[in-house]
């Protein structure tokens, strides 16, 4: 199934013509994850040429399968930390946008496999630098990290751009070296060629057909399934919670605004407003007032669980001024899209078609 032609991206004052990727090659690495498979259907629908490098879904069940994407781009199956193979890949399809989201991406397995949380992220952020380097057709490449690639003080103001960079735990950490690496790439082998590149510092994502280990959201969806209580071990941690679809547009709104104005290039958080940082409890509440049927949660922390930030938020303003960028779905309507998508999902109902659906229900907004 295709949806109605899509033409125009409205983000608050950015205005973004769709037919700006029509026939465009766009290689993203991670396409098989979760924030993958949404950015895979969104330039699948928006007439891109679609090529993905990662290794197999992360996940079974994955929302990468359930979507049907698959049929609609170019899927390498690799290791990102195979560099002979990702410059195969590269100068086989001469991609004009590179977007870098392959990642090994849970805190607590971190911990679990630090070394392979490194060589994922560190090495891997080194080899998608190199063969971009190496790939003259690229004009414009967006390195894809986190929030958590700050040192956290546990302040109560956002953390901005220019903030240190010294994330706690091994997978917060090896994103903050992934900023690193693009930053010495863009100094010392960027600088004079016809390239921009950004960095994208992104909050805690949300969204139908997350099904990761270690994450509220799927913990619910999972506790649904199985009719039974929520368990949340961390009810009282903070985080700037978002749905999945305002971190991707926004990537392609940068990657595209870059390629046309290489000024507009640098480091950004992407992130909800104030009013749109919750506990997980306070997450969780919305979950079940959306769900229904008597859904509810219980508090089961672990006094010895692996550290974890309790506060984070983003400060977004400079991507607000130099983009006119905003959020477009406040926590309240993210929730209610993951409601919708599960009981589809549940339901065995067409997963393509309600992603569609969100994804032009988003595209939408005025």
């Amino acid at each position: 199934m295709k949806a109605a032609k899509i033409l125009l991206i409205r983000k608050g004052k950015i205005n973004m013509d769709m037919s700006f990727y029509k026939g465009k090659t766009v290689l993203i690495t991670g396409h098989t994850g979760f924030k993958g498979s949404w950015m895979c259907k969104l330039l699948s629908m928006a007439g891109a040429k679609v090529i993905g490098y990662s290794l197999n879904p992360p996940t079974t069940p994955s929302l990468f399968e359930l979507s049907g994407v698959e049929k609609e781009i170019v899927s390498v199956i690799g290791d990102i930390r195979d560099l002979a193979k990702l410059n195969e890949t590269m100068q086989k399809y001469r991609p004009e946008i590179v977007i870098h989201m392959a990642a090994q991406p849970i805190v607590r397995e971190s911990y679990a496999e630090p070394v392979y949380t490194y060589e994922t992220n560190v090495m891997g952020t080194v080899n998608i630098c190199e063969a971009v380097r190496l790939c003259d057709s690229v004009k414009s490449f967006v390195n894809v990290t986190t929030d958590k690639v700050y040192k956290n003080n546990e302040w109560e103001w956002g953390y901005r751009e220019n903030d240190a960079l010294d994330g706690y735990d091994p997978y917060s950490n090896s994103k903050s070296c992934s900023e690193l690496v693009t930053s010495s790439y863009i100094k010392s082998f960027f600088y004079n060629r016809d390239i921009a590149v950004s960095t994208c510092r992104a909050g805690n994502v949300i969204g139908g057909g997350d099904f990761a280990k270690d994450r509220i959201i799927p913990d619910c969806v999972r506790a649904m399934e199985a009719k039974q209580e929520i368990t949340v071990r961390n009810p009282y941690s903070t985080r700037p919670y978002q749905h999945v679809l305002e971190p991707v547009v926004t990537y392609l709104v940068l990657a595209m605004k870059q390629y046309e104005d290489k000024s507009l290039a640098g480091n950004y958080n992407i992130g909800p407003d104030d009013c749109d940082c919750a506990a997980t409890g306070e997450l969780v509440d919305l979950f079940c007032s959306h769900w229904g049927d008597g859904a509810s949660w219980k508090n089961v922390a672990d006094k010895n669980a692996p550290h974890e930030a309790n506060f984070l938020k983003l400060d977004c303003s400079r991507i607000k001024r130099v983009l006119g960028w905003s959020p477009r779905w406040h926590i309240s309507d993210a929730i209610e899209k993951v409601t919708e998508w599960s009981k589809v999902y549940l339901s065995g109902g067409d997963i393509s078609a309600v992603m569609e659906k969100q994804i032009n229900e988003y595209l939408e907004v005025k």
